[in-house]
């Protein structure tokens, strides 16, 4: 009876947070129509905000694991550490920045004119969110770290094709959506190495790294604070006053040189009676990358909010007698709903792809994953200023790869000794980047969009004939 009672904890224990997330999306309905008062209207709307739970769920549960999987790798921060960081962090850059973003995808994909239906739009956005959960949901239990707004877009595309045909896609903002998921990874890759190989040439392979230390990593504290400094700027003030992007960037610089300069006598203490290793520089790193991945964080909840509540915000217009498309001013309960929900699926279930991102694509340790979280941040930074929802999943990989690749660059280039020839097999073995999480990666990242958009338009012609109304 003792065995019997333990097996049955044991098998019970990960259907807990299966109960929670069940929890948290009735909640979520339930509260969406007491909030709204809609009456006969409450059902489209409570189904849009139980889709956009279980989308903020899936958005915590997967995209969360690129911004603190580098820390947890590198040692930097335990598991429950990470968790508790990046819960706080995505729930604040989400209630205070996320507005924009959630805009661009809740209203700049349709043509107005493709859907004169309000009944056919709510359809399609409900289609849209619960393909895009469903899919990203796959993704997580098979172990791939998919972009959430790669399934966003491809469900939204889906629906709006099934509804309106190809005239009622904004096909110009679809271009420049599918060209940033191109440049995104590059960028962050490229960013990522170029900032190891300037951490390598100014501080690793010097004679004293300590002395090196001293001085530069005050600069790349400063660089980061300079950044998200700017970024607050432009958007966490957005709802009180208006800042232009010259004042944002001069508080931004401003900020910068106050923490460049606070850092640097805490560097100098911190490096006092460490010795001439690369240890101790990977040492000089740990809180530098602590920082780095709750900014990162910030940044995350202010870009990836909008995949799970910005079809839900456009149905509330809808449900208000609002025009489907036009610009409007997003319900705080709205946004609610997706800060609490990424929050809450990265603490059921995000130690699982957390653990992939930080340990198996390719070894970290702080100096690496601080130079993959500074590029992951700055270019997350720069398309959440542009209003434009590219895929975070995208760069924070891609810095990853960026890292991995630029140190198999650097060790093909180190003189080997000839006595020591390394056979075909051998050197395959050693590569620094896993090519089967390489090549698995890519192919989830290609198949996301249209296995997405197939299932939600499956959702919208299955709607359609039951004669769901708004």
């Amino acid at each position: 009876m003792s065995r019997l009672e333990a097996a049955s904890l044991y098998a019970a224990r990960p259907l807990v947070g299966f109960g929670v997330g069940m929890v948290f999306i009735a909640v979520a309905a339930l509260a969406a129509v007491l909030v709204t008062g809609l009456g006969a209207q409450s059902l489209a709307l409570a189904l849009a905000a139980g889709f956009a739970a279980f989308m903020a769920l899936s958005i915590g549960a997967n995209d969360v694991a690129n911004n603190m999987g580098p820390a947890v790798g590198a040692r930097a921060l335990s598991m429950g550490g990470a968790i508790a960081i990046a819960a706080i962090c995505e729930s604040a850059g989400a209630l205070l920045a996320g507005g924009e973003v959630v805009t661009t995808v809740s209203t700049g994909i349709f043509d107005p004119a493709g859907f004169a239906d309000p009944a056919a739009f709510v359809r399609a956005m409900l289609a849209a969110l619960l393909a895009a959960a469903i899919w990203v949901n796959v993704a997580t239990f098979s172990g791939a770290p998919v972009s959430t707004t790669h399934a966003l877009i491809g469900g939204v595309v889906g629906a709006g094709l099934v509804a309106g045909g190809p005239g009622a896609m904004d096909w110009p903002t679809m271009a420049a959506i599918a060209l940033s998921w191109v440049v995104s990874p590059l960028m962050g890759g490229a960013f990522a190495a170029a900032i190891l190989a300037f951490v390598e040439a100014r501080i690793v392979y010097v004679e004293d790294k300590i002395a090196a230390a001293k001085v530069w990593v005050p600069v790349l504290i400063g660089v980061m604070a300079a950044a998200f400094a700017a970024y607050l700027a432009l958007k966490g003030l957005s709802r009180v006053i208006w800042v232009p992007l010259e004042l944002a960037l001069a508080i931004g610089a401003g900020i910068g040189l106050a923490v460049w300069a606070i850092s640097v006598p805490l560097v100098r203490r911190e490096a006092k009676g460490l010795e001439n290793r690369n240890r101790s520089v990977k040492r000089l790193f740990r809180l530098p990358l602590v920082i780095s991945g709750a900014l990162l964080s910030f940044a995350h909840g202010a870009n990836d909010v909008a995949n799970a509540v910005g079809p839900l915000a456009a149905v509330v217009q809808v449900q208000h007698g609002a025009s489907a498309l036009g610009r409007f001013a997003i319900p705080d309960w709205v946004m609610l709903i997706g800060a609490l929900g990424i929050s809450v699926g990265l603490v059921l279930f995000g130690p699982r792809l957390i653990g992939l991102v930080g340990n198996r694509i390719t070894k970290l340790n702080p100096i690496r994953a601080y130079c993959v979280a500074l590029s992951a941040a700055v270019t997350v930074i720069a398309a959440a200023a542009l209003g434009l929802p590219v895929s975070s999943t995208h760069i924070a990989i891609g810095g990853i790869f960026g890292v991995g690749f630029y140190r198999e660059f650097s060790a093909s280039r180190r003189p080997r000794s000839p006595s020591l020839p390394m056979p075909r097999q051998e050197r395959a073995r050693r590569r620094l980047v896993r090519r089967s999480h390489f090549l698995t990666i890519i192919a989830a990242w290609v198949i996301t969009v249209p296995a997405a958009g197939a299932v939600s338009a499956a959702l919208f012609w299955a709607l359609s004939r039951l004669g769901f109304m708004v």
